[in-house]
């Protein structure tokens, strides 16, 4: 039988359940003192976006990256018509992105992504200058304070006709966030 007792000073409501072990053992809870919100798996927001269809965009021009397909998003905090990540839990999310290149006609002579916050570039992924050059991801730790906070996947191409390449069930151009811990 499991017990839960809560301190005598203890103020609010809501529900907890306890579910007793499937042995006869004893199990421990530990619950560490800190301040802020209690993460369970439930409530770590998460999302995996991409772009379903090439998108055009100027050579040598960084340009938002249009992700508008949701695999996920668990607590709805991707907008696929911002392409805004704006996580509604504060703290530290892994971040994920990649963009694959297509271009009509000349070869690609170089890329770039970055990941962005607020509207200014965070992280400046390597600026390759080589021809065959047609894909790059990247990944940071970002902290979110859960509110106004929001990330965006940024990207350049020089060629003649570059494009994002979309579609293919997302493999090529990506985005994907996770909570790792809380602020």
């Amino acid at each position: 039988m499991a017990a839960l007792i809560p301190s005598a000073s203890a103020t609010g409501s809501g529900t907890m359940t306890l579910a007793g072990p499937s042995t006869n053992s004893n199990q421990t809870i530990t619950i560490p003192d800190a301040t802020g919100t209690m993460m369970v798996s439930g409530n770590m927001p998460a999302c995996h976006v991409y772009l379903s269809a090439d998108q055009s965009i100027s050579s040598a021009t960084l340009t938002k990256i249009a992700f508008d397909t949701k695999v996920y998003d668990t607590a709805t905090c991707f907008n696929t018509s911002t392409n805004r990540f704006t996580p509604t839990v504060a703290g530290y999310y892994q971040v994920s992105c990649g963009m694959d290149v297509s271009n009509s006609s000349a070869a690609v002579t170089r890329t770039n992504l970055c990941i962005y916050k607020n509207g200014s570039q965070l992280f400046h992924g390597p600026d390759f200058n080589s021809a065959g050059t047609y894909s790059q991801n990247m990944s940071a730790l970002v902290y979110c304070n859960g509110s106004t906070d929001y990330i965006e996947s940024w990207g350049s191409i020089t060629a003649t006709g570059p494009r994002f390449t979309g579609g293919y069930g997302g493999i090529y151009t990506y985005f994907t966030a996770t909570m790792v811990r809380g602020a």
